[in-house]
């Protein structure tokens, strides 16, 4: 192997090595995002059940009485 050969092997391996650099970087900021948002579709998944819940329950609270209502415009 020649010299030149040998030098352009090395800067080759050193931007091989700076791009996995960079890679691995931008992996650990997606799964850093990842988990932001699992996290956040955890917290409105809980609140979703929350609020069908409170929907439900006024839903049955006031089933029989909206059919007898007059609209408001009368």
């Amino acid at each position: 192997m020649t010299e030149d050969e040998l030098k352009a092997m090395t800067e080759r391996l050193d931007r091989l090595e700076i791009k996995l650099s960079y890679m691995e970087d931008f992996i650990q900021q997606l799964q850093d995002v990842v988990t932001t948002h699992t996290q956040t579709i955890e917290v409105l998944r809980k609140e979703n059940k929350i609020l069908s819940g409170k929907i439900r329950d006024m839903s049955d609270q006031l089933q029989g009485e909206i059919p007898n209502r007059k609209p408001p415009h009368y």
